[in-house]
């Protein structure tokens, strides 16, 4: 159960225009209400009848009601041409994520006497929008009937939890990142201008805490629940209490230190010095926290686990964290995808990491020792991974990263897990990414993103470019098509 995240209760606005007939505002706002009710089972939304919001008293009632009802998110519906000053001042004085639609005309007989001119309205208020500094989600065409309009609210739902859960959200790091890991580097300075919390540890810290709850009394049933996930894939039993110790620490640390956030991404040390002193490796356990919506991102990925966070928000399920990782070797390619799935060669990769997704994610889990590790240490301080290839299904690949010079980048792109055996180890799966070659070169190379990319399970591409576009990302990449070049490709080599 996801329960790491926000709950959206979205407070459904109308606004009017004083010389426009308040009734088409009533009315085009209760079938607003009334679509959505019919089209989703969820409690979601709330209407707000209390007034039309012609001014700025009928601006303040609103607000005051919508605190009353403990509305989080707000959506301003113009039934008709609306105030542009009020409405933008609703959306200006509302504590959280705020989206604009507006009304299309109904039928011929309405043209007569009773247009609504919310199609010229949408553009004074996205003016008067920007004249106030104020940000707003504004669909990619705002403006439709009660149905349309309806499902316009619905797509605005995971946009504002992830909106929602950044500002409420605390990064807790242990340890600085590993040696020749500068690709992990975070600078502070977006997180905080994204309202997010850092609250950065020491190992030695963590390991404290760690032999502080040695014999703790609710180590028995955490292995237990670990056993019963585990199943025919429990081969390193031996291990289980110290990574129930080891998990009952970081939840309780958790809980110890959210401070004034209500909600927890983790960024965890994971190697060199870990194994042989903790005595396993965290993946088993990075993997059960990031089942239950606490994403734990490795090698003291803070913007990793940022990632995986707005991840959770959106598609309110487990995601995980790879590198992006190998080729697919040819002959994987010609025997098991050429003439099966509709990708080239160069479409085709692997995501890889050594233990860290979650077990109802994988194909037939195991418990196994990490094979990487065990190179240069003693197998028995190397066991604590889970392993498994990676269901197949639809993916989207993302990341938001700050630069070193402290600029937001992003990139985002669908595609997905393939039914192919990966024939390797680790937390792995073959995927395919329409253009990824292209994408990878000028994308992921040319603007510096590391090696790490988030994975949700599913094709959430559309809510995370609007969360990116509304934190004011400056450049969000994507896998462009085959006819349309990017800025930094030699037209000469196609």
């Amino acid at each position: 159960m996801i329960n790491n995240i926000p709950n959206v209760k979205i407070g459904i606005v109308a606004v009017s225009r004083d010389c426009f007939p308040e009734s088409l505002a009533v009315n085009r706002r209760k079938a607003l209400v009334q679509a959505y009710k019919e089209k989703y089972a969820d409690n979601a939304i709330y209407e707000c009848p209390i007034c039309i919001v012609e001014s700025e008293i009928h601006m303040q009632q609103a607000l005051a009601d919508l605190l009353e009802h403990n509305c989080n998110a707000l959506c301003v519906y113009l039934g008709n041409f609306g105030p542009e000053i009020s409405e933008t001042m609703l959306a200006q004085n509302f504590n959280g994520p705020v989206m604009f639609c507006a009304a299309a005309e109904e039928d011929i007989s309405v043209l007569a006497d009773n247009r609504g001119d919310a199609y010229c309205g949408m553009l004074n208020a996205s003016y008067n929008l920007k004249l106030r500094n104020v940000k707003a989600y504004i669909p990619e065409y705002p403006v439709g009937d009660s149905s349309y309009c309806a499902d316009l609210v619905h797509d605005f739902i995971p946009i504002a939890r992830t909106l929602i859960g950044l500002k409420n959200l605390k990064i807790i790091s242990f340890g600085p990142r590993p040696q020749n890991f500068f690709a992990c580097n975070a600078p502070i300075k977006q997180l905080y201008n994204l309202g997010v919390e850092i609250e950065e540890n020491s190992e030695l810290d963590l390991f404290e805490s760690f032999k502080n709850h040695e014999g703790d009394s609710r180590i028995p049933s955490v292995v237990e629940d670990m056993a019963k996930e585990l199943g025919k894939g429990n081969q390193k039993a031996q291990i289980l209490p110290k990574l129930a110790q080891f998990e009952l620490t970081l939840l309780d640390w958790v809980e110890k230190h959210k401070g004034s956030k209500k909600y927890v991404a983790i960024a965890s040390k994971c190697w060199p010095a870990f194994q042989t002193q903790f005595g396993f490796v965290p993946c088993y356990v990075n993997s059960r926290l990031t089942g239950m919506g606490i994403p734990v991102s490795c090698e003291v990925d803070i913007y990793g686990a940022l990632s995986e966070y707005i991840g959770t928000c959106i598609s309110g399920d487990v995601v995980t964290l790879l590198d992006i990782n190998n080729t697919v070797p040819q002959e994987l390619y010609d025997t098991d995808i050429a003439n099966k799935f509709n990708y080239k060669f160069t479409d085709t990769f692997m995501g890889f990491h050594c233990g860290n997704t979650c077990s109802r994610l994988l194909k037939n889990p195991v418990m196994r020792n990490q094979k990487i590790m065990a190179r240069s240490l003693p197998e028995e301080v190397t066991n604590g991974t889970i392993e498994g290839d990676i269901k197949p299904g639809e993916i989207t690949f993302y990341r938001l990263q700050s630069t070193s010079d402290n600029h937001l980048y992003a990139y985002v792109a669908e595609g997905e897990v393939l039914p192919v055996a990966s024939h390797s180890f680790g937390s792995i799966g073959v995927f395919g990414i329409k253009e990824m070659a292209r994408f990878y070169r000028h994308v992921l190379i040319e603007n510096g993103f590391p090696h790490h990319g988030a994975v949700a399970f599913g094709h959430y591409a559309k809510y995370l470019y609007e969360v990116f576009k509304y934190l004011g990302v400056e450049k969000i990449g994507y896998n462009k098509s085959e006819k349309d070049l990017y800025e930094s490709e030699n037209p000469f080599c196609r």
